[in-house]
């Protein structure tokens, strides 16, 4: 009686990690992208100078992009913004205030399927259309003054272009190792390197920057756990800084003071 019991048991918790296990393959998407869509017709409101552009990509994909502007006429450079996964540029808009208080265009794209986006998404298409974006920098300003900055999820996009373009400076805001290593932190039952669908090897790409790179983490970040920027700090260069926030967690890195004084020096130099 008792085997008969331990198998049943032993069965129902196979079937219960196999069914999960389909599940979380599937849905990977829904849990790595929470994308609030918006009509074409959509008016954006930002208590800063903004420019709307609408880029076509292909025959089917559109890519948003607002360009937040500062009041004075002469810019220092532009900053690529690529944000993080919830909403869209809307949510993110008040981020650009740190940048064109400098002297910075910010240029904030929504991601396919959020905001004004449309298209396929898929991590490819994030890299192509980002590439996009770069080149569309370059027609305006040099690459040593182009910055790029990714957050969150948009720190492997942000990774990815400073690995193959040149710029002035890379900086990650609560950066992943890569997305199979994030699995690993919170599903470690399950072979993440088999299961994921997007990859997003941030510690790979760093290897290939050839200028400053600055990491920004908060020691409080359940999301995105703090030793996954430690873990990143063994791809960094001489030269580029690991920024520890303490008592940061993910989505409050601007409330500290730490954060604004750091970021203020890296933009603050020539």
């Amino acid at each position: 009686m008792e085997k008969k019991t331990i198998l049943r048991w032993l069965k129902g918790l196979i079937i219960m990690y196999c069914t999960a296990g389909i599940a979380l393959y599937y849905l990977q998407d829904l849990f790595l992208f929470h994308p609030k869509q918006l009509p074409a017709s959509y008016t954006y409101h930002f208590d800063m100078p903004f420019e709307e552009m609408n880029i076509p990509f292909n025959k089917s994909d559109t890519i948003s992009l607002i360009k937040f502007l500062p009041y004075d006429s002469v810019r220092k450079g532009v900053v690529l913004y690529f944000h993080a996964n919830r909403q869209n540029v809307e949510k993110y808009a008040k981020f650009a205030h740190n940048f064109t208080s400098h002297g910075y265009e910010v240029w904030m794209e929504d991601y396919p399927g959020y905001g004004k986006s449309v298209g396929e998404r898929s991590e490819k298409r994030l890299y192509e259309q980002a590439v996009q974006i770069q080149k569309m920098a370059l027609g305006k300003y040099p690459g040593n003054r182009i910055i790029i900055y990714g957050r969150s999820i948009g720190t492997g996009i942000a990774a990815y272009l400073a690995s193959v373009t040149d710029c002035k400076r890379l900086i990650l805001e609560t950066p992943y190792y890569s997305i199979p290593d994030l699995y690993d932190c919170f599903i470690p039952i399950y072979p993440s390197r088999l299961m994921a669908t997007y990859e997003f090897p941030v510690y790979r790409f760093l290897k290939d920057v050839n200028f400053p790179v600055s990491i920004f983490h908060g020691t409080n970040d359940w999301v995105v756990p703090y030793f996954e920027a430690v873990k990143l700090s063994y791809a960094l260069k001489p030269g580029d800084e690991l920024i520890t926030i303490k008592k940061g967690g993910h989505l409050n890195l601007n409330d500290f003071t730490a954060y604004h004084q750091k970021l203020d020096s890296i933009l603050a130099l020539p």
